[in-house]
């Protein structure tokens, strides 16, 4: 439905500026109006997974669930923070698959979804790959300044000891 009011509203912005519209000025109000929806909608999609953890309040409440499945109330207490912030970072959370929650009774638990975390190491495993071999060679450099270097003993001059009395 979106699609088919873009297309309308398309040809009438091009019916009204009949192709001479130069300036933003020139377009009609509700043509601003669906852009800003569809470009409000599609920055939302293309959010990152490290856009959406890179928030500490955000990773705070991931560790939490770690350990166990947690309600807002719970949260809330733990970290300090007040009930709508947590419920603000909870929607986002959930939203990009991080979290899910579960009714029971009246209150809401949420836990942690592994399904995004498999893939994000997933990806970061290449870079795993990559820093692991140069970790280890950086090891074995250090390790061979470690070692203790063969240095050159000058020759110690013969020195005759005198002959025990008897």
């Amino acid at each position: 439905m979106l699609e088919l009011k873009l297309v309308e509203d398309r040809q009438r912005a091009d019916d009204f500026c009949h192709g001479d519209c130069k300036k933003p000025s020139d377009l009609p109000r509700f043509i601003y109006t669906l852009t800003s929806i569809c470009v409000i909608e599609y920055i939302k999609r293309v959010e990152s997974v490290f856009e959406i953890i890179a928030e500490p309040n955000r990773r705070a409440i991931l560790s939490l669930l770690v350990s166990s499945q947690q309600s807002v109330g719970e949260i809330e207490r733990q970290l300090r923070m007040s009930q709508p912030t947590v419920s603000k970072h909870l929607r986002v959370l959930r939203d990009a698959g991080f979290v899910e929650s579960t009714v029971d009774a009246q209150r809401r638990l949420y836990r942690l979804k592994p399904e995004p975390f498999q893939k994000l190491d997933d990806w970061l495993d290449q870079f795993r790959r990559f820093w692991s071999t140069h970790v280890d060679a950086l090891e074995r450099y250090l390790d061979r300044m470690d070692q203790p270097t063969p240095t050159k003993r000058t020759p110690k001059e013969k020195t005759t000891r005198p002959k025990p009395r008897t």
